[in-house]
């Protein structure tokens, strides 16, 4: 397996730390408002990820997460905490702004088959780790204190910008524009740690610590749940492409300062999903959310499919008319595997190695999902018995989390129920030997030829053929036999 490292800029061989666990980490949600489609594009190549290096063999330890306080409005370090902001907005404490929305999170998270994490820890929970790296810091030199915050001293290291080569003047003040600079600092580059005395007096979560009563930094939280969780290295560290900076590089930097050596190997960071007005957002244009897509009629498995017909290294461009094509082909995917007959003998293992490889080095070639469903396509079109494409999907589909099987046996029911109510009404007569399933096809090809779509007729006769189906039409709709 391959994947493209952020921090050397490449592809590389990926090999764990170790023989018997995979850890991987991947950035959780700020549980200040509903989560959009964006912010879930990158927690879904996560779950790929965690699923494919399953699906490889690998036994992984995967930990996420949440951010229940310290995250200002600016990755800068200014603005107040954005769980603040969304306890006002909604006239509620941060308390029951954090457990709504985090509920509503992973509620979202469910319906996009996103699978969650072994460990989801609150950065809340975590106080005492924040307070023992930030003492060690200190002691070492690493941290100052100053108006009454420590901070992180990026003076002292021999390199701060892992993920891109940022020359200090280019950071005017921080990553945003027109931020205000924080004097305490000794230099421009440096992150708070901790909150005690500052601006922001009505924070409304805080607690004692060695330099006063205050709070932790952003950035420390996912240092010290790391940490806690998995130890003192990394095999890998998920996130948004928006994180590499400042989040991501302020965690190797406070990380590596702590431990004396190397923390994580791989870096995975998720473009963005743009609109045609530019990167999506909470602040701007509809608040595209799951909900919402559910409102306008979409299954969000369809958004899934949609996110996974592209590369997760490109900014992938979101459009209702984009959406629908994804759901015109998810649809068509889930029909053509709904003619599948499940009882269509012993699965070819040699077919299955064969196509099992295949999908292996497609999504094991960082993660090339888009590659991925190319195989799930060329395995329903694989010279093999039904049972052997079932199982290939049934495969790939762990990986995948599409519900193929699922959704494809639910629309064999509902093809069935209209074969039954046809023939119960008297519109379209099918007879046969009892089976819904092939009872279901002759019904669409009757109502293909019906409305003159003879294309679709005759390719439903051909299929029935090679099932060996024989359909003998007569006036009231059809018949059928095995021959």
């Amino acid at each position: 397996m391959y994947l493209y490292n952020s921090a050397t800029r490449k592809k590389e061989l990926f090999v764990p730390n170790h023989p018997d666990i995979v850890k991987m980490y991947t950035c959780g949600p700020t549980v200040y408002h509903f989560a959009h489609i964006g912010n879930l594009r990158s927690y879904i190549m996560e779950d790929v990820l965690e699923k494919f290096l399953r699906w490889e063999g690998y036994p992984v330890k995967r930990v996420m997460n949440i951010t229940d306080v310290g995250h200002l409005a600016s990755d800068a370090d200014t603005g107040e905490d954005k769980m603040l902001k969304g306890a006002r907005r909604e006239h509620k404490t941060v308390m029951e702004i954090a457990k709504f929305y985090t509920d509503a999170f992973f509620a979202d998270c469910a319906k996009l088959n996103i699978k969650t994490p072994d460990v989801v820890e609150p950065a809340t929970a975590c106080i005492g780790e924040y307070i023992k790296i930030i003492t060690r810091l200190l002691d070492t030199g690493y941290a100052y204190q100053a108006g009454g915050n420590i901070y992180f001293d990026t003076s002292k290291l021999e390199r701060y910008y892992v993920f891109n080569d940022h020359e200090e003047e280019d950071l005017a003040v921080g990553v945003r524009d027109s931020v205000e600079e924080d004097r305490n600092k000794r230099s421009k580059a440096d992150f708070v740690l901790w909150f005690t005395k500052s601006k922001f007096e009505d924070q409304a979560l805080k607690w004692d610590s060695p330099w006063g009563v205050g709070y932790p930094g952003w950035h420390i939280e996912c240092s010290g749940i790391s940490m806690k969780h998995l130890g003192e290295d990394l095999d890998i560290h998920c996130g948004g492409i928006d994180n590499a900076f400042p989040h991501h590089t302020n965690e190797i930097a406070q990380s590596e300062a702590y431990l004396g050596h190397k923390w994580c190997n791989f870096w995975m960071h998720v473009h963005h999903l743009n609109t045609a007005d530019g990167k999506m957002s909470k602040s701007k244009g509809e608040f595209l959310t799951v909900s919402l897509l559910e409102e306008k009629g979409y299954d969000p498995l369809v958004y899934r499919f949609f996110c996974l017909q592209s590369h997760y290294r490109k900014a992938l461009v979101f459009s209702w008319e984009n959406l629908d094509n994804a759901a015109g082909a998810y649809q068509k995917l889930i029909g053509k595997i709904a003619a599948l007959d499940p009882a269509g003998g012993a699965a070819d293992q040699q077919v299955l190695a064969e196509y099992r490889e295949k999908f292996g080095k497609a999504v094991g070639n960082d993660l090339n999902t888009s590659m991925g469903v190319t195989a799930l396509y060329d395995a329903l079109k694989a010279k093999t018995n039904d049972a052997t494409k079932l199982a290939l999907l049934d495969s790939f589909d762990q990986v995948l989390s599409l519900s193929l099987l699922g959704k494809a046996a639910a629309k064999r029911a509902e093809l069935a129920a209209q074969a039954a109510s046809a023939s119960g009404q008297g519109d379209i007569v099918i007879t046969g030997e009892g089976d819904p399933e092939i009872d279901a096809l002759v019904l669409r090809r009757a109502q293909a030829k019906k409305a003159k779509d003879f294309a679709e007729a005759d390719r439903i006769r051909d299929e029935l053929k090679q099932r060996g189906v024989e359909v003998t039409d007569t006036k009231q709709g059809a018949s059928w036999r095995r021959v």
